[in-house]
């Protein structure tokens, strides 16, 4: 069918490529009949296809056909697996072609800046490294079945409230480094058909008419040759957008915003060649859907809810195991309390609301594998409806006659949801209550939790064991008691901080924000940066994880390759009965740094299943550009030569083996000017020496000065005090007679000798 498309934007009318360059519905874009081009259909995503299948709207109120619903990325992102991604991708990427689905709109990478993000569930991680390589992982599935994916949602959005029009106000180095750095990643390995620019603005501008953001960086610097998309309803001024390289607008806007484009261009305001542009990519668009083979159904809803089940297994995190409480005997005498237990939260709200195949609960796996009886009791209300301590007490009496509980909390529904934020990290009252009485009934209390976003943990030391089960997805509930028998080894790390109190929080007190702005204030000590800085006591750190086996870390080792990238590798020995997966993870740090940065920062990760006995040697590669920091002074990333600290670890928090690494930095060269300091000059590799011996012999001298002579008798204290002073002004202090014209020879020699 391609090779009836117009090869490029030449043969079309001013109207016909304006029209192409918006939707045409909520999820359509524009046909143009009488050149042959189609129209091609953009649907939700990112963890299940959501193909509205009546009337359209874009939080998820009307009814979608069937899809399977995976895990949400934060699920997901606990595997540290960015192989189980790509495999969830190929399954989105098939039910997407099935349906005729040109793009499926995910992943979303935005960095968990707060816990109060109420959109959280759909991201990965605090961390842009494990953002960008999971998401990177999605893409290649989806693309891998002739379907686009939508990197969303382009950038620094995180949070909801004032989401269409809040600016996120970011200093330059926290927003490459922590914020843009996932995009990135997976904009250089993996190609996204088209990216999704946010709602919010960034230092002032809109995302949608910024041409910093969507030119100069993600094509000019990235290489990025897809579409650019807007988030549906963030066009601010089409005019102005489409030549900072936005090229889709959606949802369409009646052709109203067509027009403009048409006039801006008959005025002169608006060059027609950006119109051609971006009218261009949008039908490269439509050339690559065209070119999927078409696919038939119906869907393997079988293989496609297995792979769900596997996936949700893979996304809980053990936080807690003591006494060896988990895995559970199938003939114990189990009480199970909690409304999740046999009405699951499996997903959030908003434009990612699948409607799932099929849908297991965990109260009814757990009946099918256990073979003794098993006990329920609600325990608490799921709505306002309900009598809570008739629930309660209920459950205290199913908890004293068990030999072991097992007890589903979580946040409610309405507690997480696109739109708008939480409020806090609490769980709700009624549950900590629930917990508090089952507890002193039978101490023996499993609690499995169910969120999209960290919640406060104030029993974590009062319960033998505890499972962060996040929001699982449609076969979360099976998951839930394979984990809980054994039959699947947990393996899930923390892709975020769980802090002790919302207090703690780097973001606490710039969350989130006012008056249109929202101020960055920690700049780079997002997550677990903040918390290793700052030395403060956590309730789990970021990358904990347990095992239901043990891993033992041998010493590690670490070169840098032919291309410049670190190889770190390291014996991991299964030191445990059954078999189990550990994922490694490679932090470095630069203690000598000439700028700031964090304790450490996770620059590689590997998930490894390892046999009972056996040892397994690890090979992870950190890159050299994940090594840079973003150098404010030439607006450029350069990699700071020296000794890097390589910790290999469990978690942030659990470093097995160290060892160090020798990296070649980037020459940096800065024209030397007056207001450069003694210690810029004395710093420079080249001017330094030359800089050093100059001042000497002019301060040789100094003694008709008394404030010189005592710095001169203080050699050590001297430099001190001189290291940050402006070269410029040296001359007004007197300081050894130094004139203005040997000052402006000093810059001119050292300058001369630099080139």
């Amino acid at each position: 069918m391609t090779d009836t498309l117009p090869a490029d934007t030449t043969g079309l009318t001013l109207e016909q490529k304006a029209s192409l360059t918006s939707g045409a519905d909520f999820w359509t874009t524009k046909a143009v009949s009488d050149a042959g081009i189609p129209s091609i259909m953009l649907t939700d995503g990112p963890h299940g296809l959501r193909k509205q299948a009546g009337a359209t709207d874009h939080l998820g109120i009307a009814d979608s056909v069937p899809a399977t619903c995976f895990p949400p990325a934060v699920g997901l992102g606990a595997s540290f697996d960015p192989e189980l991604a790509e495999r969830v991708g190929e399954a989105l990427g098939i039910e997407s072609a099935i349906e005729d689905v040109a793009v499926i709109l995910g992943p979303g990478i935005n960095i968990k800046r707060s816990p109060l993000c109420g959109r959280n569930f759909e991201y990965f991680s605090e961390d842009p490294i494990v953002a960008g390589v999971m998401g990177a992982g999605l893409v290649r599935g989806i693309q891998s079945q002739g379907v686009g994916s939508s990197l969303k949602h382009f950038a620094a959005n995180n949070q909801e409230f004032d989401r269409m029009r809040a600016s996120s106000d970011v200093d330059p180095r926290p927003l490459r480094e922590i914020y843009l750095r996932g995009f990135e990643r997976v904009v250089e390995d993996a190609q996204p058909w088209t990216v999704m620019c946010s709602y919010n603005r960034i230092n002032g501008v809109y995302a949608s008419e910024d041409p910093w953001l969507l030119t100069q960086v993600l094509r000019d610097e990235w290489g990025y040759d897809g579409l650019v998309v807007s988030d549906w309803g963030a066009v601010n001024d089409r005019v102005k957008g489409l030549p900072a390289g936005l090229d889709l607008e959606m949802p369409g806007s009646g052709g109203g915003t067509d027009a403009q484009l048409v006039a801006a261009v008959h005025d002169g305001t608006l060059d027609e060649k950006a119109l051609d542009l971006a009218a261009g990519r949008v039908l490269d668009l439509v050339r690559k859907a065209q070119a999927r083979p078409a696919v038939d159904g119906p869907l393997d809803v079988d293989a496609h809810h297995a792979l769900a089940r596997e996936v949700a297994g893979r996304s809980m995190v053990l936080l807690r195991n003591e006494g060896g409480a988990l895995p559970l005997r199938r003939d114990a005498k189990i009480a199970v309390v909690g409304a999740f237990a046999q009405t699951p939260r499996y997903q959030g709200a908003g434009s990612s609301l699948i409607n799932p195949t099929r849908l297991d609960t965990a109260l009814d796996a757990i009946r099918d594998a256990a073979t003794a009886d098993v006990a329920y009791a609600a325990g608490f209300p799921l709505g306002e409806e309900g009598d809570a301590a008739a629930l309660r007490d209920e459950a205290v009496a199913a908890a004293s006659a068990a030999d072991v509980v097992v007890a589903f909390l979580g946040l409610p529904p309405s507690a997480e949801s696109e739109g708008y934020d939480r409020e806090h990290i609490d769980l709700p009252g009624v549950q900590l209550e629930l917990l508090d009485a089952v507890l002193e009934a039978n101490p023996n209390t499993v609690v499995v939790l169910s969120n999209g976003s960290v919640v406060a943990l104030p029993f974590r030391d009062r319960v033998p064991a505890i499972v962060e089960g996040w929001l699982l997805g449609q076969a979360g509930g099976s998951a839930t008691a394979d984990v809980l028998f054994g039959d699947v080894n947990p393996s899930g790390k923390l892709t975020e901080t769980i802090p002790l109190r919302l207090e703690d929080n780097p973001s606490y007190g710039n969350f989130p924000g006012e008056f249109g702005h929202v101020r960055y204030g920690e700049g780079l000590l997002v997550g677990y940066r903040w918390y290793d800085a700052r030395g403060l006591e956590v309730a789990y750190p970021f990358g904990h994880g347990l095992s239901y086996t043990t891993f033992a870390y041998g010493d590690a080792a670490a070169a840098v390759d032919a291309s410049g990238d670190v190889v770190v590798t390291v014996p991991v020995t299964n030191t445990g009965a059954v078999s189990g997966r550990e994922v490694v993870q490679v932090y470095v740090s630069l203690g000598a740094s000439a700028v700031e940065r964090a304790p450490r920062e996770l620059k590689a990760f590997a998930s490894v299943e390892i046999a009972a006995g056996q040892t397994q040697d690890v090979r992870l590669t950190v890159r050299r550009a994940d090594l840079a920091y973003w150098d404010v002074r030439v607006d450029r990333w350069i990699v700071e030569g020296g000794a890097y600290t390589v910790d290999v670890a469990a978690s942030s928090r659990d470093i097995r083996s160290t060892t160090s690494v020798t990296v070649d930095g980037d020459a940096v060269n800065l024209p030397l000017t007056m207001e450069s300091s003694v210690g810029d000059l004395m710093a420079d590799p080249v001017a330094g020496p030359i800089v050093q011996q100059a001042i000497a012999g002019m301060l040789g001298g100094a003694g008709g000065d008394a404030a010189g002579a005592s710095m001169m008798a203080d050699e050590d204290g001297m430099q001190k005090m001189m290291a940050s002073f402006p070269v410029g002004r040296i001359a007004g202090f007197g300081i050894g007679g130094v004139t203005q014209e040997q000052i402006d020879g000093l810059i001119a020699l050292a300058n001369s000798a630099r080139q």
